[in-house]
């Protein structure tokens, strides 16, 4: 179970280190190269820095959020929002809070809004990451891989109604509700290629 889930613009540098920090816990396998603490950590913080550098050039109008649970940084969603789709950058969680509905909450709210808008949702992941099991089960599939990547959609989906009386109301878990809304702007809708390693959840 997990509290209130929320989300809020990113603020730099006060955001730095944490943003370091989640970015860090999804590289588990630098731990087992036998690198000394120190190179370790500054091989992160430069993948870090390249990775951000290439967001920032690549989609400028992206939203970059941090995910917050009752109040607590708890990970990091970056989208683009364009008039043709709504393309998922980045999303990560730290380990405490993965497989707890937190991400698939997120994701939820981004299908729900892109079915409103008639779009189709967009990621990229890695050809062999365990998170395409995670995309899948939220309704995206496959439509290509350059070898390292694995381009995955979702296209729109006609959400059906319930009729009580006269009031119809579409059929969403109720825990959507919870999931606070997130900006919307950027219209920009370059390829990704980001490196999603959300875990379940």
């Amino acid at each position: 179970m997990h509290g209130d889930v929320s989300t809020r613009p990113e603020r730099l540098p006060d955001d730095g280190d944490f943003l370091l920090s989640v970015y860090a816990s999804t590289r588990p396998e630098l731990t087992g190269l036998g690198w000394p603490e120190q190179q370790q950590d500054t091989f992160i913080r430069m993948q870090f820095d390249a990775q951000t550098r290439h967001y920032r050039a690549s989609f400028p109008d992206a939203t970059s959020s941090v995910i917050c649970v009752d109040g607590e940084p708890a990970g990091r969603l970056i989208v683009n929002h364009a008039d043709d789709q709504i393309l998922i950058i980045d999303i990560a969680l730290l380990p405490e809070f993965r497989r707890a509905g937190i991400g698939t909450g997120l994701v939820r709210r981004l299908l729900d809004q892109a079915d409103a808008g008639h779009l189709p949702v967009r990621c990229h992941v890695l050809h062999d990451s365990t998170a395409r099991r995670f995309w899948e089960h939220a309704g995206f599939a496959a439509h290509g891989s350059d070898g390292v990547y694995v381009a995955m959609e979702r296209p729109p989906q006609v959400r059906p109604t319930l009729t009580s009386g006269s009031t119809a109301r579409s059929v969403y878990p109720a825990w959507i509700s919870r999931v606070r809304p997130m900006q919307h702007r950027g219209k920009g809708g370059r390829r990704a290629v980001a490196e999603l390693r959300l875990a379940p959840g």
